[in-house]
Parts: C-alpha cells; sequence; structure tokens
C-alpha cells in the first residue's frame, strides 16, 4: 500500500501524502526486517514531511522511527529520537502520542534501567488515563505488567491489568488485547 501511494503521490505531487507513504515504507521495510534500509525511508519521509511545514504527525513518526532503532539495537539514538519527539510535544502541544512515546522510552531501557523503565511506564498510563486514551493505556499497562511479572510481582500486574482489560467490550482480535489475555492467564487471572 505505501509503494501505491508513493506512486500516486509522485504521478501527482502532494509533498505531505509522498512524505506520509514514505514513512509508511519504512516501517512496512522495518517490520520486514529491513531494518536499515527502513530506517533510512522513515528518515527520508520524515524530512520531507517536515519540508511541508506540517506538524501534525511529527511525534507519531518519530516513534516510529525509535522503534525502528531500538529493532536494530540502535538504542542511544532511539532514546534521542524519544526526546527530541518529547520536545515537539511541548513545543507543539500536540499531545496525542505522549503516552505512546513514553512507554517506548521505558521499552528501550528495559534490561539497563529497569527503575526508569518503571517509571516511564507509569508517567505513561497516567497520561492515557488523562487523555481517556484506553487503547494507550493498555499498551503501557501491558509493559508495567510484563516488568512486573518478570520481577516477580505477579499480583501487582494483575491487579493492574485485571481492571483494564475488563473494560474492552470489543476488539479481542487485536494484537494488544490478545497479549493482554495471554499475559492475565498466565499471571493466573
Amino acid at each position: 500500500m505505501a509503494e501505491a501511494d508513493l506512486a500516486l503521490s509522485t504521478e501527482q505531487p502532494i509533498p505531505f501524502y509522498a512524505a506520509h507513504a514514505m514513512v509508511l515504507h519504512g516501517w512496512a521495510l522495518v517490520e520486514q526486517g529491513q531494518c536499515e534500509e527502513g530506517i533510512a525511508r522513515l528518515r527520508e519521509g520524515i524530512d520531507a514531511y517536515r519540508a511541508t511545514g506540517s506538524e501534525i504527525e511529527t511525534s507519531q513518526w518519530l516513534a516510529l522511527l525509535a522503534e525502528a532503532c531500538g529493532k536494530a539495537g540502535r538504542i542511544a539514538e532511539a532514546l534521542d529520537i524519544i526526546r527530541e519527539a518529547l520536545a515537539d510535544v511541548e513545543r507543539t502541544g500536540i499531545r496525542y502520542r505522549e503516552a505512546e512515546l513514553n512507554r517506548l522510552e521505558g521499552e528501550l531501557r528495559l534490561g539497563r534501567d529497569e527503575e526508569r523503565s518503571e517509571m516511564c511506564f507509569r508517567r505513561a498510563i497516567a497520561i492515557a488515563r488523562a487523555q481517556q486514551a484506553k487503547s494507550f493505556e493498555l499498551r503501557a499497562a501491558l509493559s508495567l505488567t510484563r516488568l512486573w511479572r518478570d520481577q516477580g510481582k505477579r499480583d501487582e500486574a494483575r491487579h493492574l491489568l485485571a481492571p483494564l482489560y475488563g473494560w474492552f467490550t470489543e476488539g479481542f482480535d487485536t494484537a494488544d488485547l490478545k497479549e493482554a489475555k495471554a499475559l492475565l492467564e498466565g499471571l493466573g487471572a
């Protein structure tokens, strides 16, 4: 789909959509295991997007780039990108990805600074709750639940995740809700 979008935006010069398609193409490459090529394409798309003057999607695209760098083992670079994205959130006031950025920072710090990871996950949960963004709250809770499970805090993990999972009435075929169900089953809920 990203390649089709790129072709269309090249035929009909629409810089915003061309940048969007470049970012999505880069992300698709990363998901297919072509991390370095995907990261380069993500950067190209982000640069093209910024050249349009739009700032609506910047934090979302930077989150994808940070996650891609993390997958490639480029943790320091990924953390720099998260800082840049959070600075953009503060500068623009566009906060809809703020919880996810904090969650990603926590994920990137796992195995290096568990205390800071937990702080990031808690902050992500608090932001998502304040925004009434249940999907982002669930993602952050999943991250914190896995951390607590691995630390032997099974009761705390279950008490965090069970009520949140119970809030959902549909979408049980999505990856996050499938993971939540499996985690809860593993925790004895």
